[in-house]
């Protein structure tokens, strides 16, 4: 086994105190493809850029087309969680995981098992009314045509943090507690290019930082460990 692996491997197996903070890549290998990458929703031809479709001003102003794009690009059928996914919840349950934290919207992490999961930017496995604030199940947002509307009239929207909306700030400071915490803490699956998300870990104090990831990162000279691999085929082997 890679030395790298295996050090990591015993970093977990000591420590009772581990959050795990992670990006597209941890649920590329599940089949949803991630924003940046040459694949990636990104670099796909649309009528509109995805930026544009994913802010609030355009979800305001033509849902139609917002909600034309949801359904075929963020509404993936089939998909289940991967190694990743599933060795986390494996990992919570046995005391050693204290909270991922994922900037992923597809609930995957819930669907493993995991239960203290801290959603930066919301899930599409949950809708609410914009104007009344009341609870829809996703099933209205994510199936049909047209726009989803509520009885008051209110378009019905998934609970996720658009384009030009700030981040739920209850969810960033519990979040910013865990890795503040944390002993070990592993960065799995992002590039740390989107803000204010990838700030997060500056507030970590710990022992071990781990960053896997495909591609390098802007904070790879900061890790303890940097393992440059797909993060399923990581988490199988620790």
């Amino acid at each position: 086994m890679d030395e790298t692996i295996l050090k990591l491997k015993q970093w977990i197996s000591e420590s009772g105190n581990i959050v795990f903070f992670g990006g597209a890549g941890v649920s590329t290998e599940s089949g949803i493809p991630d924003f940046r990458s040459v694949d990636g929703l990104y670099s796909q031809q649309w009528k509109y850029p995805p930026e544009t479709i994913l802010s609030h001003s355009f979800f305001e102003k033509n849902p139609e087309e917002y909600y034309r794009f949801h359904r075929a690009k963020l509404v993936i059928d089939g998909v289940k969680p991967n190694r990743a996914h599933l060795r986390l919840a494996e990992l919570e349950r046995e005391g050693k995981l204290r909270a991922v934290v994922t900037q992923n919207i597809d609930g995957l992490h819930q669907a493993a098992g995991s239960k203290n999961v801290l959603e930066l930017h919301g899930s599409i496995q949950r809708a609410y009314c914009s104007r009344c604030r009341r609870p829809y199940p996703a099933e209205r947002m994510n199936r049909g045509e047209g726009v989803p509307r509520c009885g008051c009239g209110g378009v019905i929207r998934p609970d996720i943090v658009l384009y030009e909306e700030p981040l739920n700030e209850d969810v960033v400071s519990r979040a910013i507690k865990y890795i503040k915490e944390a002993e070990v803490l592993i960065i799995g699956g992002t590039s740390l290019n989107v803000y204010p998300a990838a700030g997060l870990i500056n507030y970590y104090r710990g022992s071990h930082l781990a960053l896997v990831n495909l591609s390098e990162t802007p904070y790879d000279s900061y890790a303890d460990l940097v393992i440059h691999e797909k993060i399923g085929g990581v988490f199988s082997r620790v």
